[in-house]
């Protein structure tokens, strides 16, 4: 390695998208809808809840406006400077802008991933241990999941802040990708960043695998029991309690696995962008629609702070 090549730069060149102004001009009004949709969505689902006695008194739709919450700082942590840099000439980030978005992040992804875990928790207990839903989905329960599942990500995303500033890079700078993801920035570093990419091999793999592994126990176990249910109506009832959560699950972390679970590329290929796109902006904007739509109970929710609202 070259001794001179090596530097503390002060700003980061985003290649993100493609350089065709055509494209950006296309590309801005898309993303900056479907940000104000996600504003808009987020925010009713966290107002409805927060409004309402009877829905957030239920667990299901407590951790629901946690995950409201979640979404709406994950998009904000990244699109705002994305939809700057489609219009901007000069498409960069400052050095502690990147470590400030590696680690919020990383924090909000992973709450994603935690709060849906305990979202498929309360579905299990509700689902297979109806008598004893009370008792194990009290408040104070429901309080504990929640602390984990903002507690757990802060110190994983705050170690890996600290790791990437220590990291050296070398001139001109350019991040493969429209945010500061972990693995671009690490492409461009000119340290040893081998015990980083350890860390994302084995602990970061626990972070997506381990809530999702918890999910899959959750439905193999509330599966077998509404299999059990003796008449067809009331299988429909217990799949329909289950629906929302289970089309954002496979929309969220099926596309994040894509990008995290596979072998490390050098180069953003358009797959990986489209995936990248979807868990970080259309996951998050379909969410609160998918649980408004295809919940009785939530549509409710919406009638009755709409009637409050207006008299």
């Amino acid at each position: 390695m070259n001794p001179k090549n090596t530097t503390q730069v002060s700003e980061f060149l985003l290649r993100g998208f493609s350089s065709q102004p055509e494209v950006r001009r296309f590309l801005f009004p898309l993303f900056l809808a479907m940000y104000l949709l996600n504003i808009l969505g987020n925010g009713t689902i966290i107002f409805v809840i927060r409004s309402d006695v009877q829905l957030l008194q239920a667990p299901m739709y407590y951790f629901l406006s946690q995950l409201a919450v979640a979404d709406l700082c994950s998009t904000t942590t990244i699109v705002p400077k994305m939809l700057e840099n489609l219009l901007s000439q000069k498409k960069t980030i400052s050095y502690h802008g990147c470590l400030i978005q590696i680690y919020f992040y990383i924090y909000f992804a992973n709450s994603d991933t935690f709060l849906l875990a305990a979202m498929a928790y309360d579905r299990y207990v509700a689902i297979c241990c109806p008598l004893y839903y009370s008792a194990m989905m009290s408040h104070r329960r429901c309080v504990q999941l929640a602390t984990v599942s903002w507690t757990i990500p802060t110190l994983n995303a705050l170690l890996y802040t600290v790791l990437m500033a220590r990291v050296e890079f070398c001139d001109p700078g350019e991040i493969p990708h429209f945010f500061c993801d972990i693995y671009p920035v690490l492409d461009i570093s000119c340290s040893d960043t081998s015990l980083i990419e350890l860390l994302l091999m084995t602990e970061g793999f626990v972070d997506i695998l381990g809530p999702f592994v918890l999910i899959i126990i959750s439905y193999i176990f509330i599966f077998c029991t509404v299999l059990k249910i003796p008449s067809a109506a009331g299988k429909r009832k217990a799949f329909s309690t289950c629906g929302s959560h289970i089309c954002v699950v496979v929309l969220f972390i099926g596309t994040i696995s894509w990008v995290y679970l596979k072998p490390h590329s050098k180069e953003l290929n358009f797959q990986d962008t489209v995936a990248t796109v979807m868990y970080n902006m259309v996951t998050p904007m379909l969410n609160p629609f998918i649980y408004s739509l295809r919940n009785s109970e939530m549509k409710a929710g919406i009638r009755r702070v709409v009637r409050q609202c207006f008299h």
